[in-house]
């Protein structure tokens, strides 16, 4: 051990040192991968401690961001799918989410709700609420939370507030079909007013995006993670940054 940490801190120092050189990305996403997992691998009976392990990464992660300059981070907590399990599973997992966010208000970030709020519980959906709404003038990092989410429910919901926005304008389906383009729906997002996702980043050696932000990702770049989510370390981040600051952009030119 007494080898092995200067090693890596030395390791840590180098990728740092080579990031001065490379763009970072202003907005990232996570999708929280392998609790559960790390927890059974750890020898845990309980899984919630891997969930709670997790959440405690979390606060982890954004020290990092804001150290080197990342202005929005987008956190998959919970999808609309996990909302079927058990109670047993659900309710724990619930508790540690409404926990986080208001750590996350106490710590002064700026917390924007995203996800189907109507589908959670009142308690859950009131702490997500009143954090969006105590922190929306909060300076700093900018920390999506999504619970409930999912991509194709997301441009549902957009398409939905759109038409409901304009019939209140008197605007008719024939002429809003006429100018529609892709601006007014995206003003419609959960993630309206912020830039798209440049790095999307996945735990635990999945790699898929499950439906995370399917609207926004049409021009991210994607870094999958072997490790479980809870053992994700800053050297981990830093090689997300790094592959990041490596590709060539081109966007489609």
């Amino acid at each position: 051990m007494g080898l092995r940490d200067p090693l890596y801190w030395l390791y840590e120092r180098r990728i740092e040192r080579k990031l001065g050189t490379f763009e970072i990305p202003r907005h990232v996403g996570v999708i929280l991968d392998g609790n559960r997992r790390w927890a059974k691998t750890s020898g845990l009976a309980n899984v919630n401690k891997g969930h709670q392990a997790g959440a405690d990464k979390i606060f982890e992660l954004l020290s990092w961001c804001n150290e080197v300059g990342v202005q929005v981070v987008t956190l998959w907590l919970l999808s609309t799918e996990n909302l079927t399990r058990p109670p047993e599973q659900l309710e724990p997992l619930l508790a540690i989410i409404e926990e986080t966010v208001r750590r996350l208000e106490h710590e002064g970030f700026r917390v924007n709700p995203m996800g189907a709020l109507d589908l959670l519980p009142d308690a859950t959906s009131r702490v997500m609420k009143e954090a969006g709404s105590a922190t929306s003038e909060n300076p700093g990092l900018i920390v999506n939370v999504a619970v409930g989410y999912g991509g194709r429910r997301e441009i549902a919901d957009a398409v939905r507030s759109l038409l409901q926005s304009e019939a209140a304008k008197g605007t008719t389906i024939e002429e809003l079909a006429e100018r529609l383009d892709l601006e007014h729906i995206a003003e419609h997002l959960y993630t309206r007013g912020q830039p798209d996702p440049d790095l999307l980043i996945r735990t635990s050696g999945e790699q898929r995006l499950s439906g995370f932000l399917l609207w926004q990702s049409a021009h991210s770049e994607f870094y999958f993670c072997e490790v479980f989510w809870p053992a994700f370390r800053k050297v981990d981040f830093l090689r997300a940054l790094r592959s990041f600051g490596a590709r060539n952009r081109r966007f489609g030119s």
